[in-house]
């Protein structure tokens, strides 16, 4: 079985090199390999589920000792093997629409390598057992990402992917300082010894423990789409290739997620204090997504936005299950089912936005508008995907976000009984649940409007409304149809049968959240007092979607109602906060003070040969200049009494020479000193004599 893990990881990443060979003779060829790659990959991930789900709950280690000289853990669970079929299964989805999408694309070759590098990173990072071996899985995955955002080469798109490049460096050195905190205090990353850490306060400072904590929290959540640190959602969505974006929203975020779980589940097992700092990120980052998408006339950034609005809602599970401690059940499970849910919905949403885009080769709404009429199998794809995501009945989506819900009902519960107890009062917990709810029906409502203004309305110009609707069935081939369909299918069934097919899914990744064996209560999915919660969302849908979409983020423009984003742009945090702390006032504040700290040895000098090192008093003034100085200045003296007695007898000029030239040189010898005894001048010196010797080095050898 160890053989088998290895082959999950390292698989694609010898298929990658294959297939950029290939493609550098047969683009026919690297398709068909990395078609095949993919395809393995999601068969040999389907061997390893239906083999746990037969052996039961077994586990599997596996240790390559020696590798960048901690070596590297992995391990195969519930929750591992399930989170890595997922990913293997959206990967082989992207791929077969990759390849009609990528039909009039350039560099496809450099797309198919970085796409199948991802996927080995990424299932290194859902089977790895320590943070060491997540942590280089990691950050080889946010740079072999980084090539999607920046594929087509355009501007708007590299300073996406450098925005994407800059959030995941920055969170990958930041979660590195913790790991070093962390094995520092501990001697171990290994996950499995490092339960209930924060619980156990005679062992660890558990004030380094936290810094620790929130060092790495700061990268996992900078790269699930965290706010304050999902500025890189919108941005790269938009511009990347729609198989990336599916696979950015719905596999890559769930990574950064992956690593929150394991700081909630291990570490901080039953914390608090830990769960109350997770679900205000949770409301936070879900509130703030909903809004934005709201607000937005972007297709694909509309869809970004979303991901980062439905991060929170899985943000909101985890800290419930925090806060729960051992009465969990509901919120581990709720928030495990929206990671699978959401990554599924997404996979078909964006490549249904894909499909649009491959053909019209736009994203705003006004100019894709009516572009889905008469395309029935689109409609339905892209259906299925609105109708998950906004958590009605009989789709997957309702399922996780009535289990989320339904444990903060629980916490109210037990809050009135003084079965618990923390920063959250009873009023603080319906403002959550509040927040819970009208979040869903911000979903609804920028679902809704996506869904009308693509199927439903036509478009404002009738000769493009008559090309969309001359389109029919050409509009994507039929593997691309089958991937699409496939993937959307998926959805309905979920939602359908959700004690066949969602709670064995939730019972895999139960060990993994440690849940414990308590009976979890939620034999009746469709129960009213079920059924309420979602309702109320779809109200608040349907009465933000007429009175705010319909009157205020639409308009009126020679004689058409357009969609208009009113969305404040000083409100845009990349531009107006990041970018200018960290491009323009950091480096201001740092460069003055380099320069302070340059300068002061200078000042120190200047300061003791004014105070203890003056100069003492010369019994006779010293001559001025050197007998060059003197020489010279003695000829142009007699030029010059030579010129006044033949040219300018009248008016003679008169100018000392030699002790113009004497001060002349007094000046530049002052000035000379000075420059040799500054720190600059020596570090100046000092790196002129490493080049030489390293220039020397190189010539010898």
């Amino acid at each position: 079985m160890d053989v088998m893990l290895y082959i999950a990881v390292f698989f694609p990443v010898v298929a990658a090199l294959a297939g950029y060979l290939a493609g550098r003779r047969s683009r026919k060829l690297r398709d068909c390999l990395a078609v095949a790659a993919t395809g393995l990959e999601f068969g040999l991930f389907l061997y390893l589920l239906v083999s746990h789900l037969i052996s039961g709950s077994r586990v599997e280690l596996a240790y390559l000792p020696g590798i960048c000289g901690m070596g590297l853990a992995f391990k195969l669970d519930g929750f591992r093997v399930l989170y890595g079929t997922i990913a293997a299964f959206m990967w082989f989805m992207s791929t077969l629409f990759s390849g009609e999408y990528f039909g009039h694309y350039r560099n496809r070759n450099r797309y198919y390598l970085f796409l199948l590098l991802t996927l080995g990173a990424t299932e290194g990072v859902f089977l790895s057992a320590d943070f060491y071996t997540t942590f280089l899985f990691f950050e080889m995955m946010s740079f072999t990402s980084y090539v999607w955002v920046a594929h087509d080469e355009r501007r708007e798109s590299l300073r996406a992917a450098g925005t994407y490049l800059a959030v995941a460096v920055i969170g990958g050195l930041v979660m590195l300082m913790g790991i070093f905190l962390l094995y520092s205090m501990t001697g171990t990353l290994r996950f499995d010894e490092l339960i209930g850490l924060a619980g156990r306060v005679q062992e660890v400072d558990q004030k380094k423990l936290w810094a620790a904590g929130l060092c790495m929290l700061f990268g996992f959540g900078a790269k699930a789409g965290a706010f304050p640190l999902h500025i890189w959602l919108p941005k790269a969505h938009p511009v990347a290739p729609a198989p990336a974006s599916a696979l950015l929203s719905g596999i890559l975020t769930k990574v950064g997620m992956f690593g929150i779980l394991v700081l909630t589940s291990y570490l901080f097992l039953w914390d608090s204090g830990w769960g109350s700092l997770i679900l205000i990120l949770g409301v936070c980052t879900m509130v703030i997504g909903a809004v934005l998408a709201l607000f937005s006339i972007d297709l694909k950034r509309t869809l970004a936005c979303s991901s980062v609005s439905q991060i929170g809602f899985i943000l909101v599970g985890v800290g419930m299950s925090g806060l729960l401690g051992e009465e969990n059940a509901l919120a581990i499970r709720g928030s495990l089912l929206h990671m699978v849910n959401h990554s599924l919905i997404k996979l078909a949403l964006f490549m249904a936005a894909g499909v649009v885009f491959m053909n019209v080769h736009k994203l705003d709404l006004n100019e894709i508008r009516g572009f889905g009429r008469k395309k029935p199998l689109l409609n339905g794809i892209f259906l299925m995907g609105a109708l998950g995501i906004g958590g009605i009945p009989l789709w997957n989506g309702y399922i996780s976000k009535t289990l989320i819900h339904e444990s903060i009902v629980e916490y109210l519960e037990l809050l009135k009984e003084g079965a618990v107890s923390g920063m959250f009062d009873a009023g603080a917990m319906k403002a959550v649940e509040w927040a819970f709810l009208v979040s869903g029906g911000l979903t609804v409502a920028y679902m809704t409007k996506l869904y009308v203004a693509l199927f439903i309305e036509k478009n404002t110009d009738p000769a493009v409304q008559e090309k969309f609707d001359s389109l029919k069935g050409a509009y994507m081939n039929k593997t691309s149809a089958a991937a699409l369909t496939i993937s959307a299918g998926l959805l309905p069934v979920m939602g359908f049968l959700p004690d066949q097919v969602m709670s064995p899914a939730a019972d895999l990744g139960y060990g993994f959240m440690q849940g414990t064996d308590r009976a979890w209560g939620m034999a009746s999915w469709f129960s009213w007092i079920n059924l309420k919660g979602a309702l109320t969302s779809v109200l608040i849908g349907a009465l933000v979607y007429l009175v705010i979409v319909r009157l205020w983020l639409m308009k009126k423009e020679n004689g058409r109602r357009i969609y208009v984003n009113r969305w404040y742009k000083y409100f845009d945090l990349e531009n107006y906060f990041y970018r200018p702390i960290l491009l323009g006032a950091l480096p201001f504040v740092f460069g003055v003070l380099c320069r302070i700290l340059d300068s002061l040895v200078d000042w120190l000098v200047v300061l003791a040969r004014k105070t203890i090192y003056r100069d003492s008093k010369l019994p006779q003034e010293l001559e001025e200049g050197n007998a060059i100085t003197h020489a010279l200045g003695g000829l142009m003296n007699a030029l010059e009494r030579a010129a006044n007695a033949v040219i300018f007898r009248k008016n003679p000029k008169k100018k000392d020479y030699e002790h113009r030239y004497a001060m002349i040189y007094e000046e530049l010898s002052e000035v000379g000193t000075m420059i040799g005894r500054s720190m600059s001048f020596g570090l100046m010196l000092f790196c002129i004599g490493l080049i030489i010797t390293v220039v020397y080095l190189f010539l010898r050898n």
